[in-house]
């Protein structure tokens, strides 16, 4: 696989990375799209190509609208090697990768990085019991599968994504037994603030009122401004007990689907070195880039949700201007066509990102569902780490998520602290009464995928 420079190699095919791709073959870039998945659309649009018309009619337009993309993509001349987990990536912007069973790597002249998001952690007591899943896995599962609970389900937690997969799973056929939302009357007040900027992403608002009416004419149970969510079981999931109005509630339930935003995949920016800050509004760290999205003039740029979470439409105009400025950076300046396609991009980024702030400030996860009140609770699934053991860890003298490991092996487990760092950040600044900034995040080391030795071998 070792070949020529590539002019631009893209890391994932979600909206920014297929979009990164189709704007640059149009300045006559070469162009290669590494992505894990066996066909193109990222998380957001996953398996969108394959999907029924049923599927797509109940995963609503928003999801069909990116076959438009994958579309566009296929029949963009840009290279795509499906299957590819990058391992790592190199500031002289050398790509890493496995593909089915042996390494390659990819030497190019400009990267963009668009992985895209995860869900946002959500340790309160049972979430690690079988039957309680996140909201964005079981909507990937009927994505990629068709596959939906057999029984009623509850969902609970905050988002804009809690609500529209109640609105899929009841198209679907499926029996919600409540939706249980943390957002409070002062959650409200808070983004009321950003409300003018909201009323002109009206569309969003309106689909989230649709939603919101839908959950009422099915007569879903629905709890809001609920606190101190916990699930009871023993080897399961057998029900959710939460706060509610002053009173306390059980609901009883062997599926649960948690869900309180979702965060920026930054694993590759964190190997890479990157510089990156705290973001308060949306309470998980970003990579600091210039407006198109670059790294410290390094030739290597960020795109979508790995940037800050913007959405999709937003991901695929970060992808585009990011596919822009490494044309004029391989071109000759001054091109008048280019210089106008910047500007209608950036216009349009501009008006999709009207809406964030009131989401951000609506949605805020609250604290006691970020750093766990009960120090039995598990932090660290992989290693099994409680979060009275790291504010232990914070009294004897421990600075950050690094010196976690040594006290406990805390985020050294397979997923690196993808399902840790945020907490483990959190908890460690609250303990010594420091900013996040000031305690910082796991130092992230390649592979960033696990290899076997057979592998690097190849």
């Amino acid at each position: 696989m070792d070949a020529d420079i590539i002019d631009l190699v893209i890391v994932g095919a979600g909206p920014a990375g297929l979009a990164a791709a189709c704007e640059a073959r149009q300045w006559g870039l070469s162009v290669c799209l590494l992505d894990e998945q066996s066909a193109t659309g990222g998380q957001i649009y996953r398996a969108v190509d394959a999907a029924s018309a049923k599927r797509r009619s109940v995963l609503g337009e928003d999801y069909a609208a990116g076959a438009a993309l994958t579309a566009a993509f296929a029949s963009s001349g840009a290279q795509h090697i499906a299957g590819a987990a990058v391992w790592n990536v190199s500031r002289d912007r050398k790509v890493s990768f496995l593909r089915q069973g042996a390494a390659h790597s990819l030497q190019a002249r400009h990267l963009v990085l668009a992985s895209g998001a995860m869900e946002r952690p959500f340790p309160i007591p049972g979430w690690t019991l079988p039957g309680v899943m996140g909201a964005g896995a079981a909507q990937i599962l009927y994505k990629s599968a068709g596959a939906l609970p057999a029984e009623p389900v509850v969902l609970a937690g905050c988002g804009p994504l809690l609500y529209l997969l109640a609105s899929q799973y009841l198209q679907a056929g499926v029996k919600l037994k409540a939706v249980i939302h943390t957002t409070q009357h002062s959650d409200y007040l808070r983004a009321s603030s950003h409300l003018a900027g909201a009323l002109r992403g009206w569309r969003d608002l309106r689909k989230g009122m649709r939603m919101l009416g839908q959950l009422r004419q099915h007569g879903v149970a629905v709890y809001a401004g609920a606190e101190a969510l916990a699930i009871e079981g023993t080897d399961h999931a057998q029900a959710i007990r939460f706060r509610h109005k002053g009173q306390y509630h059980r609901i009883e339930s062997s599926l649960v689907l948690l869900h309180q935003g979702v965060v920026p995949n930054t694993q590759l920016s964190w190997a890479l070195r990157a510089k990156h800050h705290w973001d308060d509004a949306q309470l998980c760290w970003v990579p600091d880039t210039d407006a198109d999205g670059q790294i410290e003039q390094t030739g290597i740029y960020i795109a979508g949700d790995s940037r800050g979470i913007v959405g999709a439409k937003a991901s695929a105009s970060q992808g585009r201007l990011a596919a822009i400025a490494i044309a004029n950076t391989l071109a000759r300046p001054g091109n008048t066509a280019r210089d106008e396609r910047e500007r209608v991009v950036r216009a349009e980024l501009q008006s999709q990102l009207h809406i964030r702030p009131f989401l951000d400030a609506l949605y805020r996860p609250p604290a006691m569902h970020r750093m766990p009140v009960e120090d039995s609770v598990v932090v660290c699934r992989c290693e099994e780490v409680t979060a009275g053991q790291i504010r232990k860890y914070a009294e004897l003298g421990c600075q950050g998520p690094n010196q976690t490991k040594a006290f406990g092996r805390c985020g050294m487990g397979p997923c690196q602290g993808r399902l840790c760092g945020l907490t483990v950040t959190e908890l460690i600044a609250d303990a010594r009464g420091v900013s996040p900034d000031t305690v910082g995040y796991y130092r992230i080391r390649p592979p960033i995928k696990p290899v076997t030795l057979g592998e690097l071998g190849s």
